[in-house]
């Protein structure tokens, strides 16, 4: 095709050289490699806790996006719905009306997690612990409870030891908060995963989160290590979203996954439908980046492992 240029004379025009075109190659590029990514789980159960008291930066979309491309590769999840919205119980299709049994009763009432597990539609290795309305008020009322920072650990741990079928990963959704529902989450998980926004003030309340996982490792889960950071919301066409990937890659460059998820309506619109992104729209750039985040995330355990004793507080 043939466009005139500012002088008249006709100029080569090609679709392929434009900014879509480029992006849909790339993409496409990206959707082949996962199709022929060879996958190798290690036979152990990773228990992951997703937080960032700050709102807004993608912890549940991550929680049930990851969870989704986990489980599409051949993982068996439980996401377990820590947050009071209950979002996360929507996104993977799950009820969770008020009447349901809920992370709420194992928490409070000492409920086994089996009693209250639920298998999302969207996959047959995909399972969920809801949550309901009752977990608002569970803050107020874990206060007076024995042991109270450690009563989702102990759940968790005897729902581990006799599941009939192993868990590759166990993923907590956190409330915006460092109430005791995250402690409890907290206490329980040996990583934590700290999804971050790409944005202005994205490292802001960072250092305050850190303390609190010093905190922990010190007086209640020395096993627990930040072992992994993914950065959301990221729009390439701003220098503001580079500069705050450098930055946050500068201060974490062992945890920094290499994966970015960028800002998609598809993300957006799939818990509307009760879906993941992964189960809405699969091919989709944001599908494609959770899909890439997941593969990475089995891959760098070994190097996970090899590090668990590390990084909070020289990362502070």
């Amino acid at each position: 095709m043939k466009q005139p240029d500012e002088s008249g004379a006709a100029a080569s025009f090609s679709f392929d050289d434009t900014p879509l075109a480029r992006e849909l190659a790339d993409l496409s590029a990206r959707r082949r490699a996962l199709e022929s990514a060879d996958v190798q789980l290690s036979g152990r159960t990773r228990v992951l806790t997703v937080s960032n008291q700050k709102g807004g930066v993608g912890k549940t979309t991550t929680t049930v996006n990851v969870a989704a491309a986990l489980a599409a590769v051949g993982a068996r999840v439980l996401v377990i719905d820590l947050d009071p919205q209950g979002n996360a119980s929507t996104a993977l299709g799950v009820p969770h009306t008020a009447d349901i049994p809920s992370i709420y009763d194992v928490l409070i009432d000492e409920f086994p997690i089996a009693d209250i597990v639920q298998t999302s539609p969207e996959s047959p290795n995909l399972f969920c612990a809801p949550s309901t309305i009752h977990l608002a008020g569970a803050e107020i009322e874990l206060v007076s409870q024995v042991a109270r920072e450690h009563r989702l650990r102990t759940a968790l741990d005897e729902y581990l030891a006799s599941a009939e079928h192993k868990l590759d990963f166990v993923l907590i959704d956190c409330p915006p908060s460092l109430g005791l529902l995250t402690i409890n989450a907290f206490t329980a998980a040996s990583e934590l995963l700290i999804p971050i926004q790409c944005e202005y003030y994205a490292l802001e309340g960072l250092s305050q989160l850190l303390g609190t996982v010093r905190m922990i490792q010190k007086h209640l889960n020395p096993n627990l290590t930040l072992s992994t950071i993914l950065l959301t919301m990221y729009d390439g066409r701003t220098r503001l979203a580079q500069q705050v990937a450098d930055e946050v890659r500068e201060h974490f460059p062992r945890e920094v996954l290499d994966t970015v998820i960028p800002r998609s309506v598809r993300v957006s619109e799939a818990p509307s439908f009760g879906q993941t992104v992964i189960a809405y729209d699969g091919h989709s750039a944001g599908a494609v980046a959770y899909r890439e985040a997941a593969v990475e995330l089995i891959r760098r355990e070994t190097s996970v492992a090899a590090h668990v004793d590390s990084n909070i507080e020289g990362s502070a």
